[in-house]
């Protein structure tokens, strides 16, 4: 990915509605949801959904296929695992070891497909 690529994808990210979409996407997994699934659980308006899927599919975020007479959308997991790596690609100098970050997969997806890296829960210290 490259600079370009990066902005695009994060300022289609930069909206609240979008990023309830791409969320719902994730969780989803492979499968994806349908236009009323995925409005219902990103919590907007079904009149909205397609403007903000669209910006997500110029970005390369989400991918949407005809089913019949229905529209499902579906996360675009090169793409997604691209931005995160190049975001975290000189994560503490080069040693991603150093980050405490743990390999993590999408639900839904094939167990050998892993999809980003999570933080490792450490102990919240209050003073």
């Amino acid at each position: 990915m490259d600079d370009t690529e990066a902005v695009r994808a994060l300022a289609a990210l930069a909206n609240p509605h979008r990023l309830a979409v791409f969320r719902a996407l994730v969780r989803a997994g492979g499968e994806g949801l349908s236009a009323g699934e995925l409005a219902s659980v990103a919590g907007i308006a079904a009149s909205a959904l397609t403007f903000h899927t669209k910006e997500l599919e110029r970005a390369g975020l989400i991918e949407t296929r005809r089913e019949g007479r229905f529209m499902r959308s579906a996360l675009n997991v090169p793409v997604m695992r691209s931005l995160i790596s190049f975001l975290a690609d000189d994560c503490c100098a080069g040693r991603p070891d150093l980050c405490g970050v743990a390999p993590v997969t999408v639900p839904n997806l094939a167990a050998e497909d892993p999809c980003c890296a999570q933080p490792i829960k450490t102990k919240k210290v209050t003073t």
